[in-house]
């Protein structure tokens, strides 16, 4: 055991999943690429490939993404945990991952009308060039009701890490797994009383 207690970190906005390499991609979001790669260089880079641990903690129509590992430095270990709620893009990859993934970190940024390319596509679903920069970007499908074009962009760090010791619990199974009995003991058990 490490005489260092690992810190429990959810600064990250969010996770990403990406379906199209060698193994899908688990992607934790950050606004901001400097804190994305320091992070990376301080502490993921200096994780052990075979201790990394993922969960997916499932509570309802939410999920606890948990990510931990061994690290050759334990003075700058972190790990990780966040409160997301299911999406179609967490499900496929819970169908999906085949027992590994690879863990890389990207940077989330949104996207007005001046600031993206015709063909990206809106969160109304359509188009930017479906979309009126003299009415306030808004969209010029009649039917929809979306009133100013917002989008986003999502950027991976070059570098990653293989896992495959990923794990998906029901809350009631938390106790057999000692990440995620941690994180929850930590992060939500212990607040409540």
């Amino acid at each position: 055991m490490s005489q260092f207690p690992t810190p429990w970190s959810d600064d990250f906005i969010g996770v990403a999943y990406r379906y199209f390499d060698l193994r899908m991609n688990v992607v934790p979001l950050y606004r901001e690429r400097k804190t994305a790669v320091n992070l990376w260089h301080d502490t993921i880079n200096l994780w052990n490939d075979h201790s990394i641990k993922i969960r997916f903690v499932e509570t309802g129509d939410n999920y606890w993404f948990i990510m931990g590992a061994d690290s050759r430095n334990p003075q700058t270990n972190i790990s990780f945990f966040k409160v997301l709620p299911k999406s179609e893009n967490y499900e496929r990859f819970k169908k999906g991952h085949e027992g590994e993934a690879y863990l890389r970190l990207g940077i989330y940024s949104e996207k007005t009308l001046k600031d993206s390319k015709k063909d990206a596509l809106c969160n109304c679903g359509h188009a930017a060039e479906d979309h009126d920069k003299n009415d306030n970007d808004a969209c010029l499908y009649e039917i929809c009701k979306c009133k100013k074009f917002d989008s986003f962009q999502v950027r991976l760090l070059k570098k990653k890490k293989t896992v495959t010791n990923i794990a998906f619990l029901d809350e009631k199974n938390v106790k057999d797994d000692a990440l995620a009995w941690n994180c929850l003991n930590a992060n939500k058990y212990s607040k409540q009383e």
